[in-house]
């Protein structure tokens, strides 16, 4: 497999995109820089066959910090909204987390390669954990706090983990199921509390040694499994290594962000989801960066603008869903105290949208386009022009088309399917593989592409435009939703005889899952309202509570082929109107 190629690491960490100004960042390279960089773009030179983004980078950094080179922003602020705040330096980022990672290698015995499951809310033990197994070489496979009993089970036996680390809150649920996971040999709990069978997490790694060597990782090497959901089957894993998630912003993405050693970024998103690993792990430390986070367990409008005003927050990153929630209050109201770099991501965000924000704060919001596969694939980078409804021009490393059926390039303007370049040159930045799927991998390639699922367009000046997707995923309020996941919960229930999943549209969320629903005869005189409202319950019960149908609808029959198969995109296309 080709790959873009570099010579070596030592000029990485401080390399400087072009035309661009780093306050407090050391000049340690001279104009051969962007030369560089140019022929790292262009395939032109060999990438190192080891990296580490702990030593190579976060290591880089705490030097960088000794030194006294970098200014003195935390490298991680944490806040809970009740007074708790945690600071730590790349120095105590360091210390702590070779701590941590003597905890998985020593108390818990975990080696290069084995996989740990890590489920924790927005806090700071969950970047501990992924610097710990960075240096460990411990394979991280991190999951939305929501997940349910039987979400876990399925992640727990698919991925084969030998360790799973939470809160004392789903440790019951980890319980439940732990019995059937036959690879599950270590829990983990963080809590103040204990449980039998549980090691509490924060008394073992306080009592920890920090002296621990970073292990050799080569770039190619696996580093993390995002569990991604598609449209029949149970959620793939998406495997990424070093060089793909950890390398790739030393090249490409230093831009999408804007930040400089002195700038503070905070990204709203889940754990689980890639964008926290992008937007909240490995591009801002790549600069030197303060990564905020806030608790933030409800998502609250007067929360969010608050923080905004006591806090020195230079870029906000959220899904349209934040945006289309803060337009609803009066913005007059709030004078934020940093804030001058607004993105979206997750899902398209309407125009009106960015006219209100734009409006009432005076500020853009850029738009950024990714999967779980591949991180960022279009971004409107600054200085870029805003085309509203455009989630702009392709990232560095990619060469994004939009192409036909036959895997043919179409012209500007008419629609096709998204895709990006992976032949005869792999771009760093792709996942590895659907682990344990090869048949999946293989499908997501039509002749030199990678097609995302996704429909959109391309016009003349290289801007994208996302139509929908492709197949049947629902992306609702940044959560990607497979159907098959909705109408497994649903079919448990004694009430559905059948059932079929499909997104709707929703002014605030973009779109909702609503399930058409047919019922057993045993259940027709019932209380229609009551019993939509009993099977939400029950799916919420079932699986994560986010994928719970907002929407249900009882009907006679459902559309099918001649070969019996549900014609989905039919009950979709009703739903938006298009029929």
């Amino acid at each position: 497999m080709k790959l873009f190629k570099l010579q070596s690491l030592k000029f990485l960490w401080t390399l400087k995109p072009p035309n661009r100004t780093f306050h407090g960042h050391p000049r340690l390279l001279s104009s051969d820089v962007h030369s560089q960089y140019e022929s790292v773009r262009r395939g032109k030179q060999e990438i190192p066959k080891y990296f580490n983004f702990a030593s190579d980078v976060l290591d880089k950094w705490s030097e960088i910090e000794k030194a006294g080179k970098r200014p003195s922003n935390p490298a991680f602020w944490w806040i809970n909204g009740k007074g708790e705040e945690v600071k730590w330096s790349f120095q105590e980022l360091g210390f702590l987390s070779r701590q941590v990672a003597n905890v998985l290698t020593k108390d818990c015995g975990l080696q290069k390669g084995d996989r740990l499951i890590v489920i924790l809310p927005r806090i700071p033990e969950w970047w501990l954990v992924k610097v710990a197994c960075i240096r460990a070489g411990i394979v991280f496979i991190p999951g939305v706090s929501q997940l349910s009993a039987k979400d876990i089970q399925y992640r727990l036996q698919a991925s084969k983990a030998t360790c799973i680390i939470t809160t004392d809150t789903l440790a019951p649920a980890v319980d439940s199921v732990a019995s059937q996971c036959q690879f599950l040999k270590t829990k983990l709990m963080v809590s103040k509390g204990s449980r039998e069978g549980w090691l509490n997490f924060t008394e073992l790694y306080k009592n920890q040694s920090a002296d621990h060597s970073c292990i050799k990782t080569s770039i190619q090497d696996p580093m993390i499994i995002f569990f991604t959901s598609g449209t029949t089957g149970s959620p793939k894993m998406t495997q990424h290594s070093q060089g793909s998630l950890g390398f790739r912003p030393l090249l490409s993405e230093r831009y999408w962000l804007d930040l400089t050693p002195s700038g503070t970024v905070w990204n709203t998103a889940d754990t689980g989801w890639i964008l926290t690993s992008v937007a909240s792990f490995f591009d801002p430390w790549v600069f030197g960066a303060c990564i905020f986070i806030h608790n933030l367990p409800q998502a609250e409008s007067a929360v969010i603008l608050n923080t905004l005003c006591r806090f020195p927050i230079d870029v906000l990153i959220g899904p349209p869903t934040l945006f289309r929630m803060l337009v609803q209050n009066d913005l007059s109201k709030y004078k934020f105290m940093n804030l001058r770099y607004c993105i979206s991501g997750g899902e398209p965000l309407n125009p009106e949208v960015m006219e209100q924000w734009k409006s009432q704060t005076g500020l853009d919001i850029r738009e950024v386009y990714g999967q779980s596969e591949m991180g960022v694939i279009c971004c409107v980078f600054k200085g870029m022009k805003i085309k509203p409804g455009s989630m702009g021009k392709a990232a560095p490393l990619y060469d994004v088309q939009i192409i036909d059926k036959n895997a043919n390039i179409l012209p500007p303007g008419q629609q096709g399917e998204i895709a990006v370049r992976s032949k005869p040159i792999r771009p760093l930045g792709f996942f590895s593989e659907y682990l344990d799927n090869p048949k999946k991998t293989a499908e997501s390639e039509r002749g030199d592409f990678y097609v995302t699922g996704d429909r959109g367009t391309m016009d003349e000046d290289g801007y994208f435009q996302f139509i929908g997707r492709d197949d049947d995923i629902i992306i609702s309020a940044g959560y990607r939703i497979g159907p098959f996941e909705v109408e497994s919960a649903l079919i448990e229930h004694p009430a559905v005889v059948e059932t079929a999943v499909v997104s709707s549209p929703d002014p605030l969320r973009g779109e909702v899952v609503k399930a058409f629903v047919v019922l057993s005869p045993t259940f027709s005189s019932a209380d229609l309202k009551s019993l939509a409202r009993d099977l939400q319950d029950h799916v919420k019960k079932t699986t994560a509570p986010y994928k719970y149908p907002r929407k249900v609808e009882f009907v006679q029959e459902l559309p099918k082929t001649v070969t019996g198969k549900i014609k989905r995109n039919e009950l979709r296309d009703k739903e938006w109107g298009r029929i």
